[in-house]
Formats: structure tokens, sequence, C-alpha cells
């Protein structure tokens, strides 16, 4: 029900595949992979290759989190690079509800994303068909940012509208979230977790066993809850 994804985008690249062990060592069973093209966000990070090469190091879910303009020109490639999630921006999609299907047709998890000002209206039509809404807490484009604290209100009313709608979607937040702030998303109706900095800025074992630890225990005191 509810997950950490560790952002690799925080994580020493001199030392990645050390990295990535820590964090799985740690009981994490996800793994986010923010894809920048330097158009739609202003930072470049990584592509194909780099997920091929954790794909063949490491047994986590690869939820790829594509930050570029029209990814449905790239939806087989990260197919074959071995993502299991792929997350598109509705702002940079022409063709939403095609690129999602495509996403699902190619044997992958279909997540849409929206930014901090872009409003739930513009993914309203697409719900039925997306196994995961990816909330921006932050403006996308860099790590470290402060959480944004009006998203937390626009968790609330995803949550709001997937229970009207009977609909059984993930909601993932990213931007932010650390010890201080994850409490307020998962109260909020986020299942999924991204953690950048707070994970990978230090001990990346002992930091992602602590916020493993935390979101399990929030599992198990709000169990009555999720099975209402």
């Amino acid at each position: 029900m509810y997950q950490l994804s560790p952002s690799i985008l925080s994580a020493d690249f001199m030392k990645l595949g050390e990295e990535i062990k820590k964090v799985e060592e740690a009981g994490v069973e996800w793994l986010h992979i923010d894809v920048m093209d330097g158009i739609f966000v202003p930072s470049i990070s990584f592509g194909m290759p780099v997920i091929s090469s954790v794909r063949k190091k490491c047994s986590l879910f690869l939820d790829v989190h594509l930050m570029i303009e029209e990814p449905a020109r790239y939806i087989s490639q990260f197919k074959a690079a071995g993502a299991d999630m792929l997350t598109v921006h509705a702002e940079a999609c022409k063709h939403l509800d095609s690129t999602l299907y495509h996403i699902r047709e190619a044997g992958m998890k279909a997540g849409v994303a929206i930014n901090p000002a872009t409003p739930l209206c513009v993914v309203e039509e697409v719900l039925g068909i997306v196994d995961m809404v990816l909330i921006m807490t932050v403006n996308p484009g860099f790590g470290g940012q402060k959480y944004i604290p009006y998203t937390t209100e626009k968790v609330k009313r995803l949550k709001e509208m997937l229970k009207d709608k009977n609909l059984d979607v993930d909601i993932e937040v990213d931007g932010g979230i650390s010890k201080n702030t994850m409490d307020l998303a998962l109260d909020a109706g986020a299942n999924i977790l991204v953690m950048g900095s707070a994970i990978f800025n230090g001990e990346a074992k002992e930091n992602a066993m602590m916020y493993q630890n935390r979101l399990e225990a929030y599992e198990h005191e709000h169990s009555a809850d999720l099975r209402r």
C-alpha cells in the first residue's frame, strides 16, 4: 500500500551502484529515476543507458519519471531499458491519453505527473487509465528544494476525486519530502513518497531504513482507516 521510492538524482554518481545497493539492503522496494532533457526542465540528468545499467544490477521496481518533452517518442526505448513504471507530465504531452495507453500496451505501469501550479482538472479525464498520479510538491528540475505547502491541499483534493470515482490509483509526491513533511503528505492521501536528499545526503542505508520503518509504522497505525 505504501512505498518509499528513493530518488537517485541525489545519489553520489561516482558510487551509484553502491548507493542503490544500500537502499535495497534497507528493505526498500522501489527506486525513483528522474529523466530530464534540459527543455521541459532546465536540468539534464540521465537516460536509457543508466536505466539499463541499474536494471542489470538490481531487482527493485524502477519508477521512472520523465521530465521531457513529448515522451511518447521514447516509450519502447524505456521499456527495453527496464522501466517498470513510466510517468509522464501532462504538461509535456500533446495527446496525453494516447501516450498513457501506449505505455500500458508496452507492458509498463502508467503514471501521470503534474506540476504544483497545474490544476487537477488537467488529469481528471485520464484517471481511469493510470496506475498512479504524481503530484509535484516542488517545481521540477532540481533536487533539494523545499516542499511547497499548498500542494498538501492538492493531494487531498486528488484523494477525494479518486474516492468519488471509485478508482484505485496510487498517489505519489515528489519534492521536499523529509521527516518534517512526510506526515503532511501521507495524511493528505499520498501513499508513495519520493525522497532524494533526505536519504542520500548522509548514510543512505541508515536513512532509508529509518524512513522505511516510519512508513511501515504509519501504515500499521492507519490500517483500520485503509480497510474502510
